[in-house]
């Protein structure tokens, strides 16, 4: 058959027999050969009865372009071309469109198609690959699942057990019911409680370092007021600037009725001495000015003296 020509290749497979046919009970043909883009028997797909004719497969988990040409059309054991695919579906698709290049476009459709299609296998495989259920599909006996499942929740239990007892021990120690160590205690447990510990401790210590240092670097200074000593009032300078103008008023009056009663009177005021005395005024705010103290003199009074006399 191979110097045969396509149509009496054809005429046949379809009317007398195939191995790789297979027929359905609603009389659909299928192909078996695993050369087949399609897997359809038909004229256009049948790749014993079609001298050029091009498909890609998956060979080792790899990709592989084969191609079928008339030249080797005599030569059944080079009949195929194989030609390997890049691992990207881009670059996979260029390689084919080189390597087919002049090829009818509905060849080159169906290849593309085919290799859409295994790519999206190879992905389904991987990540089925990656999951953690079981791959292997072996039948378990409801015995060996009821086994598995108890040892599951008693491990379970121990583990709560552990950590119950550690939280217990930790307030123990830290209330300080125990010595050095307690007794009747497992010795991993005791080594983890003294690493909390441990742990919690360097926190401590650390914390309170960052907070010495924030305390050396943002220090508060307090400085002595200078400003009290500006806001006090001399009161005996004050009565003593006073006694001067009423003095000097005085005398002015008393010149016409006589000077006698003025030195008497000057007399015994000279023999009372004034006690000193400091009053702080009120402290003004810092922002605003110091406030200034006016005092107002009466000048009447030698007047009305002058007119009793």
């Amino acid at each position: 058959m191979a110097n045969c020509s396509d149509d009496v290749i054809w005429e046949v497979i379809n009317k007398q027999f195939c191995s790789y046919k297979i027929s359905t009970a609603k009389n659909e043909l299928f192909c078996r050969n695993e050369y087949n883009i399609t897997g359809i028997c038909s004229r256009i797909t049948c790749p014993l009865a079609n001298s050029q004719y091009a498909t890609v497969r998956s060979i080792d988990g790899k990709i592989v372009l084969c191609i079928k040409t008339p030249e080797r059309q005599h030569l059944p054991s080079k009949w195929w071309q194989q030609v390997e695919l890049s691992e990207d579906y881009d670059e996979a698709v260029k390689q084919i469109e080189e390597n087919l290049m002049y090829w009818p476009d509905r060849i080159l459709d169906r290849v593309k198609q085919r290799l859409t299609r295994l790519f999206q296998v190879q992905i389904t495989q991987q990540r089925l690959a990656l999951q953690q259920d079981e791959r292997h599909y072996t039948v378990r006996s409801a015995k060996v699942k009821r086994r598995e499942a108890s040892r599951e929740r008693k491990a379970l239990v121990a583990a709560k057990l552990e950590r119950a007892i550690e939280r217990e021990l930790l307030d123990r120690l830290k209330s300080g019911a125990y010595g050095e160590q307690p007794l009747n205690v497992d010795e991993g447990v005791w080594n983890k409680v003294l690493s909390k510990i441990k742990g919690e401790n360097q926190a401590d210590t650390e914390v309170d370092a960052e907070v010495e240092q924030e305390l050396e670097e943002g220090e508060v200074q307090f400085v002595e007021d200078d400003e009290e000593d500006d806001d006090l009032v001399d009161v005996e300078d004050m009565e003593q600037w006073l006694d001067r103008s009423d003095s000097g008023s005085d005398s002015g009056s008393d010149s016409e009725s006589g000077s006698d009663s003025d030195n008497s009177d000057t007399k015994k005021k000279s023999k009372k001495p004034i006690p000193r005395k400091r009053v702080k005024a009120p402290k003004a705010p810092k922002p605003k000015r110091k406030q200034t103290v006016e005092y107002e003199m009466e000048e009447e009074r030698g007047a009305v003296r002058a007119q009793l006399n």
